[in-house]
């Protein structure tokens, strides 16, 4: 049975198979090669490196300032602030990359203007007044979320409200910057700059002991971040602008198309959120804020997993959608499978280093929390399995198989809400890492068999294989024998990685053809920066 045709099929996203040799990044153009993968997926690492340094700050601060109980309850009310961030984002910020590298592959570049301003006028107002909602429902929102006392979880949800539009304006204007393939504005600015700024002004009110100002330290960074992001998407969109005098070429129907696109991505976007926050909203309405802060620290490592796989996923999504567009699936699959080695190796060490060592992590949160260490172990599991299957959501939708990435995302949010509220009353946290894991296993397998046996795409290939060999025996061989041997303290851990980053650079280097780190590297130093 033949594949399902890909996006490629939607004119108003491709300009028609008449503009298929139009100013694009065909099959085989540099546009599609592995070196531009290497430029703007190095740019974009490093910015989720300090990113994930960052925000694993701020929580330690947070939890090493305040009482369990007080950092529980602002953790669950920044959970409930980015679930309704979620809603009103509308799915913009991935249908802006798909349709925005689709124009430029296809030469309809005259067309993006109209297409941002169809895009973010909505989803701002829609913002606002989901912003306004839960400023008024602030009390009860906070009542509801948190078991016991929710303290200054009202406050909270307030203030963050406010923020609501700007925030989700940010992230729509950096959306347009990378459908144009600029990886610098997202890394400069949402990578580096605003978790750097969050961190100094979380730190501030830390030192201060004033716990009332924390959301506002927390939240105020999306402020600047958003004026920078619509200066670098207006600076990119007014370059397409047609000659003066000369209408641009838009097709009427290019809202409901585009909407027809997005709005699926959104309601996956609200499943997604949800299921990267439901089990720390769980935790806190059933066991109490004290549980949510312990929770909380302790899932930080699947965090850092998913910006390391943001970060590579930034980087592939235009030249995915481009292939794509040209139905070119065995340059689709050659990206693939690059970016599923390099997300191991960016990957496995920290999630298995974590899983060996989960207590000695635990305490840079402070006391009480190493109660946590299983709930590590659970999750590293978990992520192992997650990143060695790809980005197979990003592939999915940029195949514009949307709905069936909403599909799955409902079906493991249910899995996760049905294992968890089994679990947690038996087993507490763990219940709740236990109901995560199942749903990261649900969406991940899922998907990895639609792409395989509809699209004919799978990440496994020599460079998963050397990937998985490798971090193995460096991070995970290395480590437990150091353990069994000398104990598990931090003087040991330290070791452990010491000697695993040895070897994990030597290896890297021998195996650096199958792991596509030779070309990657003449690339980066060829040409320092992405691919405009």
């Amino acid at each position: 049975m033949s594949a399902p045709a890909t996006g490629a099929a939607d004119p108003a996203a491709t300009g028609g198979a008449k503009d298929g040799a139009a100013g694009g990044a065909g099959p085989g153009s540099k546009g599609s090669d592995v070196g531009s993968l290497a430029r703007g997926g190095a740019l974009n690492i490093v910015g989720a490196v300090v990113s994930a340094v960052a925000q694993l700050v701020v929580v330690a601060v947070i939890t090493n300032a305040f009482s369990q109980d007080e950092a529980g309850v602002f953790f669950a009310a920044t959970s409930a602030f980015l679930l309704f961030g979620a809603v009103a984002e509308l799915g913009t910020q991935t249908s802006l990359v798909y349709f925005i590298a689709r124009f430029r592959s296809r030469g309809r570049t005259e067309r993006i203007g109209p297409l941002v301003r169809l895009a973010l006028r909505p989803m701002v107002l829609c913002s606002a007044v989901l912003g306004a909602v839960l400023f008024a429902a602030a009390p009860w929102v906070a009542e509801v979320m948190v078991h016991g006392d929710p303290g200054d979880g009202a406050t909270y949800l307030r203030v963050l409200a406010v923020f609501l539009p700007v925030m989700n304006l940010s992230a729509g204007a950096l959306a347009a910057t990378q459908g144009f393939r600029r990886m610098r504005p997202s890394v400069l600015v949402e990578n580096i700059g605003r978790p750097l700024v969050q961190l100094a002004a979380v730190g501030a009110v830390a030192v201060a002991g004033a716990s009332g100002l924390i959301a506002v330290a927390w939240v105020g960074p999306y402020l600047p971040a958003a004026v920078l992001a619509v200066l670098a998407m207006l600076g990119l969109v007014r370059r397409t602008a047609p000659d003066a005098g000369t209408a641009p070429d838009v097709p009427p129907d290019l809202g409901r198309r585009f909407w027809r696109y997005s709005l699926p991505r959104g309601l996956a976007g609200i499943t997604q959120i949800l299921l990267q926050r439901m089990d720390i909203l769980l935790v806190a309405a059933m066991l109490g804020a004290r549980d949510a802060a312990i929770y909380t620290a302790a899932s930080r490592l699947r965090v850092v997993g998913q910006l390391a796989n943001r970060a590579i996923s930034q980087a592939v999504q235009p030249q995915l959608s481009e292939v794509l567009a040209h139905d070119d699936r065995r340059s689709a699959n050659t990206l693939y499978q690059t970016a599923t080695s390099w997300l191991m190796l960016a990957n496995w060490p920290l999630f298995l280093l974590s899983a060996l060592f989960a207590e000695q992590l635990l305490r840079m949160f402070g006391s009480g929390y190493h109660t946590g260490a299983s709930v590590i172990v659970v999750l590293a599991a978990a992520m192992l399995v997650s990143a060695g299957t790809g980005m197979v959501e990003v592939v999915l939708m940029m195949a514009g198989k949307t709905t069936w990435n909403l599909v799955n995302i409902v079906l493991a949010l249910g899995v996760n809400v049905c294992v968890s509220v089994l679990l947690i009353p038996h087993i507490g946290i763990v219940g709740a890492a236990l109901g995560g894991a199942a749903a990261l296993l649900t969406r991940n397998v899922i998907p990895l068999l639609q792409l395989r046996l509809k699209l004919g795409l799978h990440p496994f290939g020599r460079g998963s294989l050397a990937a998985a060999a490798l971090t193995g025996v460096c991070f995970g061989a290395v480590p437990l024998a150091v353990r069994l041997a000398a104990g598990d303290g931090l003087p040991q851990l330290a070791a452990a990685a010491a000697v695993g980053t040895v070897g994990y650079v030597a290896g890297c280097y021998l195996l650096r053809r199958p792991l596509n780190l030779d070309e990657a590297a003449r690339s980066i130093l060829r040409r320092g920066r992405p691919r405009r």
